[in-house]
């Protein structure tokens, strides 16, 4: 058991981890060890001899009452020793005082060294799983990319991202995507697990809206800068979407800058999008405008905010000219459904009509549309 500081030191330099946490792993599988080869009702501390860079592993007993109810436990009475025994070896002894007694797994042979090479495998694996799990669980939502190593039959796409495998289900594909081994593609990293039968598993989105802001802050510097912010964003995959983007410089047209000159940043993310066509907003804390926005390209005549008990936005409802209603739906409702997802409200149309009656005047007709309803007509 020689030089273990030496051997925590080299596994850390192998698997890019900490020596400290290295340590504790190999202290660990020590403990274990001890509890396997030895007797599992002790209780064991690895202590680390820093001159030998040795560890050695010391039983810890403790003293209690001749009458303590933990002697009687046959579970836990390993643990404890009486304080009349205990004085037996040290008549000093006081009650709550710990006796220590060192053992060498050495001395119990092939089995402990079999046993502890084991645990250590075990515990460093543990730890190199940790340091994964934590370094891509706190990447949710951010954009990483790789090459494509299998599709399988239900045409789950695997990707092979530093030093993991991550999987792209064909839900988190864009409609029409279709990849082949070698391929190197960029996705968002949706959601991590880890569980002890299949170990860490990191699930991959493209059809997110995240996937859309980060491609966007890599395209965009003022977005990477922060001088652009998206407050918000909606998709629907492959066909539309569209963002609400707000300029913290005055100077700095928000749209203007994502757009690009003639359309060539935007057109860039569009063509990373599979063709997905993107709306550029300027975000506006006036809800009435937001919405207003939104509904781009129709022109809007009024747009009415109604409020919940709790005073938060519930309902939009907008008026507009006849001529407006296609637009504002958009094609199978695309429109309508992108501006609702934006601003988080029920959107219901209203829709007016302007004719002259018998006297000459000009007068408006009004008909009520549900945002659903019309999705359908």
């Amino acid at each position: 058991m020689e030089k273990i500081l030496d051997i925590a030191e080299a596994i850390a330099h192998e698997k890019g981890l900490q020596p400290e946490k290295v340590l504790e792993a190999l202290k660990t599988a020590f403990v274990q060890t001890a509890k396997r080869v030895i007797d599992r009702n002790f209780a064991f501390e690895a202590n680390v001899d820093e001159e030998t860079k040795s560890i050695k592993i010391v039983q810890t007993i403790t003293v209690v009452a001749d009458d303590d109810e933990k002697l009687q436990d046959e579970e836990i009475a390993p643990a404890y020793i009486s304080i009349s025994e205990a004085r037996e070896y040290d008549d000093q002894v006081e009650l709550g005082d710990q006796l220590q007694i060192d053992h060498d797994l050495e001395e119990y042979g092939r089995t402990a060294a079999s046993q502890l090479h084991r645990e250590i495998e075990y515990h460093v694996q543990r730890l190199v799983e940790d340091e994964i799990y934590n370094k891509y669980k706190s990447k949710v939502g951010t954009l990483v990319s790789g090459r494509v190593t299998r599709v399988d039959a239900q045409n789950a796409t695997y990707i092979e991202v530093d030093e993991i495998r991550a999987v792209l289900p064909m839900k988190s594909r864009i409609k029409g995507e279709v990849f082949q081994v070698g391929d190197h593609i960029k996705a968002v990293v949706r959601r991590v697990n880890m569980d002890k039968e299949n170990g860490i598993q990191i699930e991959l989105s493209r059809t997110s809206p995240k996937f859309l802001e980060a491609l966007l802050e890599l395209e965009v510097p003022e977005i990477a800068d922060g001088t652009v912010i998206i407050e918000k964003s909606a998709r629907i995959p492959g066909e539309r979407a569209k963002i609400a983007l707000l300029s913290t410089h005055p100077q700095v047209d928000a749209v203007g800058a994502t757009v690009g000159v003639k359309g060539v940043r935007i057109n860039a993310v569009s063509q990373e999008l599979i063709g997905e066509n993107i709306d550029c907003i300027e975000y506006t804390t006036i809800p009435e405008l937001f919405v207003s926005r939104t509904m781009s390209p129709a022109i809007i005549s009024h747009v009415e905010i109604v409020k919940n008990e709790d005073g938060e936005n519930e309902k939009a409802i907008i008026t507009l000219p006849s001529d407006q209603k296609s637009k504002a739906i958009g094609k199978s409702g695309i429109n309508i459904r992108l501006a609702s997802m934006l601003t988080g409200m029920q959107i219901e149309l209203i829709e007016t009509d302007a004719q002259t009656n018998e006297n000459g005047e000009i007068e408006e007709k009004k008909e009520s549309v549900d945002a659903l309803e019309a999705l359908f007509n």
